[in-house]
């Protein structure tokens, strides 16, 4: 499987996925962005209602994207992320779309239950699109969680609290 990134197309993905009607949060790098950090990032991560009819949106958007597993071997697994049942399992998806690395994350590190983070997001408009972004206090708490140098370093300058390590 050829694990190269498509340019990403963000407003693709996101006219996709607001089309399809999928209910979900945009976290990591864009997010990060959206809260007035500019910074680079390959891909859109993004966690979702984790409801049945949800994740059937969820993978017909996909697959209108061309989802697939990216990753070493990936294409030996069993698993499709463009099926709502395998979508359902709670694991973390890194895929190849057609309009660049999209990953989906059923259980981010750090995250409260969806509906919480759901009611404290925010909405930018880029590009005449509309799109939910995860709230900056579930954003650092989620950053904080992961540890990465990179993710300290966002919760840093989202704050201007040093090395982010004291939050």
């Amino acid at each position: 499987m050829d694990d190269q990134p498509t340019a990403l197309d963000p407003t693709r993905v996101f006219e996709t996925l607001n089309r399809h009607g999928v209910d979900y949060l945009v976290i990591g790098g864009f997010a990060v962005i959206a809260h007035g950090h500019v910074r680079a990032t390959k891909d859109i991560d993004l966690v979702a209602s984790e409801q049945r009819e949800n994740l059937e949106r969820l993978a017909a958007a996909l697959r209108e994207l061309g989802a697939r597993l990216r990753g070493i071997d990936a294409e030996h697994l069993s698993v499709d992320p463009t099926n709502p049942d395998d979508l359902a399992n709670g694991a973390n998806w890194t895929m190849i779309t057609d309009a660049g690395w999209v990953d989906f994350m059923a259980e981010p590190p750090g995250a409260t239950p969806y509906p919480q983070m759901r009611a404290r997001s925010v909405h930018r408009r880029v590009r005449d699109v509309d799109i939910p972004i995860i709230g900056i206090d579930d954003l650092i708490r989620m950053k904080k969680a992961a540890g990465r140098p990179r993710d300290l370093a966002d919760i840093a300058a989202l704050t201007g609290n040093g090395s982010g390590e004291d939050i």
